[in-house]
């Protein structure tokens, strides 16, 4: 049997075959969550990817400043400080 993980915990085959079972049952589609179109807004609506090359001491800087004001996404961190920059709310 090869192994099977989900979130980094084995899955045994017996679980894949309920799974397996259940779908094919089918689903009561009224109970499933509403779908989720892409990834949230970023502000007043859609976001525009922006390229930027950084050098590494910028980075590591970028990393230390987010760390220490509990930013855990670099993406974040740089509109957190475009936003401060540009004095946009």
């Amino acid at each position: 049997m090869s192994e099977h993980l989900l979130h980094g915990k084995a899955v045994t085959d017996e679980q894949i075959q309920q799974w397996a079972d259940e779908a094919e049952a089918g689903y009561d589609l009224s109970k499933l969550p509403a779908p989720r179109r892409g990834r949230p807004t970023v502000g007043d609506g859609p976001g525009t990817v922006v390229p930027v090359r950084l050098d590494e001491a910028t980075i590591a800087a970028l990393t230390e400043r987010a760390k220490a004001e509990g930013i855990t996404s670099r993406s974040e961190a740089i509109r957190a400080a475009v936003r401060q920059w540009t004095h946009v709310a």
